[in-house]
C-alpha cells in the first residue's frame, strides 16, 4: 500500500489515531446513555445549558454557542427550541446588537442542570479524571491544544 511520495501512517502513528478515534466515539456515547437516563437531556443539551450557567447573567449569543457546540446554527435553534418547551431556555433579542439573539438559561432550566450535573460529573470523573494521573492529565490537555490549534487555524 506505499507509493512513492506518498506518506502513510507508521504503526505506532496508526495504533494511536486508531484509539483516539475510538475513545472520540464511545466516550461521548456512554456520557450520553448516563444523560438521557438520569436527566432527559442529551450530551449536547447538556453541554449549551452548562456553558450558559457559567454565563454573565446566564445568556450568550446563539452565533457564540453554535461555535461552541461545534454546530450549525439552525441545528442549535432546534436544540434550543426544545429546552425551551422544556422551560429550560429561552431566547431574547441581544440589547446590545439587535442582529443577534441570546440564548438564556431560566432557573427551571439552572434548577435541573444543579440536579444533574453531581451524576453526570461522578460519571465523568469514573470514565475519565480517575483514570489518569494527573501528569497524564495535564499532557493530555497540552495534546489536545496542539492537535486543536492545527484543526482551528485558518486553511491555506
Amino acid at each position: 500500500m506505499t507509493e512513492p511520495g506518498k506518506r502513510w501512517l507508521t504503526t505506532d502513528e496508526l495504533s494511536a489515531w486508531r484509539g483516539f478515534m475510538r475513545l472520540a466515539q464511545r466516550l461521548p456515547a456512554s456520557l450520553e446513555t448516563q444523560l438521557q437516563r438520569d436527566a432527559s437531556l442529551s450530551f449536547l443539551e447538556y453541554y449549551v445549558l452548562a456553558h450558559l450557567s457559567e454565563q454573565p447573567g446566564r445568556r450568550a449569543r446563539m452565533s457564540d454557542l453554535a461555535g461552541l457546540a461545534n454546530t450549525e446554527l439552525s441545528r442549535l435553534s432546534h436544540l434550543i427550541s426544545r429546552l425551551e418547551k422544556r422551560g429550560f431556555a429561552r431566547r431574547e433579542t441581544d440589547p446590545d446588537n439587535g442582529r443577534y439573539t441570546q440564548a438564556i438559561l431560566t432557573d427551571a432550566g439552572f434548577a435541573h442542570l444543579e440536579s444533574v450535573a453531581p451524576g453526570h460529573v461522578e460519571r465523568v470523573r469514573d470514565l475519565f479524571a480517575d483514570a489518569l494521573t494527573v501528569a497524564e492529565l495535564r499532557t493530555l490537555r497540552r495534546i489536545a491544544d496542539k492537535v486543536l490549534a492545527r484543526v482551528d487555524a485558518p486553511a491555506e
